[in-house]
């Protein structure tokens, strides 16, 4: 199965975002662009609108117990933080659009290099290893994009802040229907919360 380590905006947040969207969709030219998110769905679906920890591809199913194991122990190490969506970028020459983030970015980069540890203590084929960038896609484009319109409103945009306090296992189900535009549909496998457990099963929430 396709898949990643993520960290999930809260509904309130994912709906903020979506009004940003629609703010960016109303932009000359926003037609060219394939945005994330599904209508009528304020935080885009399952897992629509993520902060990638670690991308997995594909992972065979023997692997993904251990893999799961491994996550569970990174996220039991990290404790909780404060993130807030702000700001945006763009990669590829305009071809993805991206909202950024604010906060405790030290520990997402954390929290994203064990994840990617994880994956590769539980035998799971990853790249060369690149330092993190919080970013979290709202538009891709097959061609390059004038996307300075973009920016210049992301730029003025920021969310609620909120405290992280999960780490999310998502699955990626690729478009089989052939449809240009379709966007993958994401399904979570599994979640752990940040930061130690107490013995009785309570979570430490101010754990280091």
């Amino acid at each position: 199965m396709r898949l990643f380590a993520a960290v999930l905006p809260p509904p309130e947040v994912a709906a903020e975002l979506a009004a940003e969207v629609d703010r960016l969709k109303r932009l000359p030219g926003a037609e060219a662009l394939r945005w994330t998110g599904r209508p009528g769905w304020p935080r885009g679906g399952a897992a629509d609108w993520h902060f990638t920890m670690a991308f997995y591809g594909e992972v065979e199913d023997g692997v993904v117990p251990d893999l799961s194991d491994r996550l569970a122990r990174a996220a039991h190490r990290t404790p909780p933080f404060r993130l807030s969506v702000a700001g945006g970028g763009q990669f590829g020459h305009g071809r993805v659009l991206w909202a950024g983030a604010e906060g405790d970015l030290e520990t997402l980069r954390l929290l994203a290099d064990r994840a990617e540890a994880a994956a590769r203590k539980a035998g799971v084929a990853m790249g060369e290893h690149r330092r993190y960038k919080a970013h979290l896609t709202v538009a891709r484009s097959r061609d390059a994009v004038e996307v300075r319109p973009y920016l210049a409103l992301l730029a003025e945009f920021a969310s609620r802040t909120w405290t992280v306090g999960e780490l999310t296992l998502v699955r990626s189900n690729l478009p089989t229907s052939g449809v240009p535009g379709e966007q993958p549909r994401y399904e979570v496998v599994d979640r752990w919360g940040l930061g130690p457990v107490r013995r009785n099963g309570s979570r430490e929430i101010g754990g280091a």
